[in-house]
C-alpha cells in the first residue's frame, strides 16, 4: 500500500522564537530597542569621554595639591611648620595629612599593585601621582567607604593622605544614571500606555470577527483607533452587512421554494389517495414520498440554521434530550459526560446536528456511545458505533454534499447524502470542526470540537 509523505513543518528561526508573539509586545520592542541602543551608546560615550576626562582632571588636581604639600614640607621642616602645613591642607584642600616619622612603605610600587580589578579612578590617580609627585606611593580606594587613602614615601618617613571621595567623583555621574533610568521608565510607561490604546481596537475587531464567524451578534462594535484600523473595521462591518443581506435573501427565497415545491407534492398525495390501493398507486406514493424526503433534505441543507439566534445552553441537558429522542426511536445509546458546561449555541441547529450523527451511528451499528469531554477551552463530543465504519480514504468524501457510500438511490438505506454535511456546517458555524475517525469499538467515530 502506497504511503503519502507528509512534508515536515519548517522549524521557526531563532529570531521568530525570541520575538514576542503579540502585536503589543512587538510594538513595545520596536520602540524600546532603539531607545536602549541609544542609551548604551550614550553610556559608552559618557564613560569613555566625559567620566574619564573628569576623573583624570580631579585626580590631577589632587596630585598637584599633594605635590605642593610635599614641597612645602621640604622647605619648612620641623614640627611647627608641618603642623601649619597640615592645617592649611585640611582647611583649603580638604585633605587630612599624617606623617609617620621613620616609616617605610612595603617593597612594592603602584604598578606592582595593579590587577585586573583596578578601576578608572585607580588608573587616573596613579598616572596623576606619577606625573606630579614622582615618589613611591600606594593608593587604596576600597578599604574605606568615604575616603581614599594615599601613602607617599618621603625621605624621612611616610606621608598618609586621606581624601574625601567627593573630591574624586563628579556628581554628574549620578545625575546621568538617574536621568537615564528615570527617562527610560517614563518612556516605557508612556509607550506601553499608548500602544495598549492602539492595540485595543485591533483586539475588538478580532473578537467581533470571531464572534460573527461563530454566528453571534456583535451589536456594539464600531470603528475606532488609527486610520488603518478604522478602515479594516469599516470593511468588516460592510462585509457583515452584505453577508446578512445575502442570508436574509436566501432564507426568503428558500421559503418561497419550499412552499412552491410542497404544494404540488401535497396535491399529488391527495390525488394518489383517491386512486385507492392499486399497485400503480402504491408505486407512485413511494416515489412521491421519496421526492418529499429529498426535497426536505435539500431545503434543510440549503437553509442551514435559518434565523435562529444563539443562546446559552447546557451541554448535559442538550445531550440528554438527543439520547432520549434516539431511544424513543429504538436506538441503544450510552451517554458519558465528564462535567457540564454552558456555552452559546443555536440550540435547534445543534440538536439536529447531534441527532443526525446519532441516527447515522444507530443505522449502521447495534450500539452507540455518546461522550462529552469538557476541557479548559474546548468541548469534545464523540459519537461512536460498532458498525462497519468508513474507509479512511473515503471519509473526506463522506462529508461532501450528496455523496452516498451506499450507491443505491433508496433513501431508506443511504439517505440523500446530506446528513454529515449538514452536521459539519452546523459545527463550523459555531466555530468548531467535525472529523471522522476510527472508533475504539471498531466502527466509526464522529468527533466534534467546539471552543468554549
Amino acid at each position: 500500500m502506497a504511503t503519502i509523505a507528509t512534508p515536515r513543518r519548517a522549524r521557526p528561526s531563532l529570531i521568530k522564537r525570541v520575538l514576542p508573539r503579540t502585536l503589543l509586545g512587538r510594538s513595545i520592542l520596536i520602540i524600546m530597542a532603539p531607545l536602549v541602543l541609544l542609551q548604551v551608546i550614550s553610556s559608552w560615550v559618557f564613560y569613555d569621554r566625559h567620566y574619564e576626562t573628569v576623573t583624570r582632571r580631579l585626580a590631577q588636581g589632587l596630585a598637584g595639591d599633594l605635590a605642593t604639600v610635599i614641597q612645602m614640607m621640604i622647605r619648612n621642616p620641623g614640627a611647627a611648620g608641618q603642623e601649619q602645613i597640615f592645617r592649611l591642607a585640611r582647611n583649603s584642600m580638604r585633605i587630612r595629612l599624617t606623617f609617620h616619622d621613620g616609616a617605610r612603605l612595603e617593597a612594592r610600587t603602584t604598578e606592582a599593585s595593579f590587577n585586573v580589578f583596578t578601576t578608572v579612578l585607580d588608573h587616573k590617580l596613579t598616572n596623576a601621582l606619577e606625573e606630579s609627585v614622582g615618589r613611591p606611593f600606594l593608593i587604596d580606594t576600597r578599604s574605606l567607604d568615604d575616603v581614599v587613602e594615599i601613602q607617599v614615601q618621603l625621605a624621612d618617613g611616610v606621608l598618609q593622605v586621606l581624601v574625601p571621595r567627593e573630591r574624586l567623583f563628579s556628581s554628574t555621574t549620578y545625575i546621568f544614571i538617574i536621568w537615564m533610568l528615570g527617562s527610560s521608565i517614563i518612556l516605557f510607561g508612556v509607550a506601553l500606555l499608548f500602544m495598549r490604546n492602539q492595540v485595543k481596537p485591533i483586539r475588538r475587531l478580532a473578537i467581533a470577527a470571531d464572534g460573527f464567524g461563530k454566528g453571534r451578534e456583535v451589536p456594539d462594535f464600531k470603528p475606532e483607533g488609527a486610520t488603518e484600523v478604522r478602515q479594516a473595521a469599516t470593511a468588516f462591518i460592510r462585509m457583515r452587512d452584505r453577508i446578512r443581506r445575502q442570508m436574509d435573501q436566501r432564507t426568503e427565497f428558500l421559503a418561497g421554494v419550499s412552499h412552491d415545491l410542497r404544494t404540488p407534492l401535497t396535491r399529488m398525495k391527495l390525488q394518489l389517495a383517491l386512486l385507492g390501493e392499486s399497485p400503480e398507486a402504491q408505486s407512485l406514493q413511494s416515489d412521491v414520498a421519496e421526492m418529499q424526503s429529498m426535497v426536505e433534505g435539500y431545503l434543510a441543507f440549503a437553509r442551514g440554521e435559518g434565523t435562529e439566534q444563539p443562546r446559552d445552553c447546557s451541554i448535559a441537558e442538550l445531550l440528554q434530550e438527543v439520547v432520549a429522542q434516539a431511544e424513543r426511536e429504538g436506538a441503544s445509546v450510552e451517554l458519558q459526560i465528564n462535567r457540564d458546561a454552558t456555552l452559546p449555541l443555536r440550540v435547534e441547529a445543534m440538536r439536529r446536528c447531534l441527532a443526525n450523527l446519532v441516527s447515522n451511528a444507530a443505522r449502521y451499528g447495534s450500539h452507540v456511545w455518546l461522550r462529552a469531554t469538557v476541557q479548559d477551552s474546548t468541548l469534545d463530543v464523540t459519537v461512536d458505533d460498532d458498525g462497519p465504519g468508513i474507509p479512511p480514504d473515503r471519509r473526506i468524501d463522506a462529508l461532501k454534499p450528496f455523496f452516498r457510500l451506499e450507491q443505491s438511490r433508496n433513501p431508506e438505506t443511504g439517505g440523500v447524502g446530506l446528513g454529515l454535511t449538514i452536521a459539519r456546517d452546523v459545527v463550523r458555524n459555531h466555530g468548531g470542526e467535525l472529523t471522522l475517525e476510527d472508533a475504539p469499538e471498531g466502527g466509526l467515530r464522529a468527533r466534534i470540537r467546539l471552543p468554549l
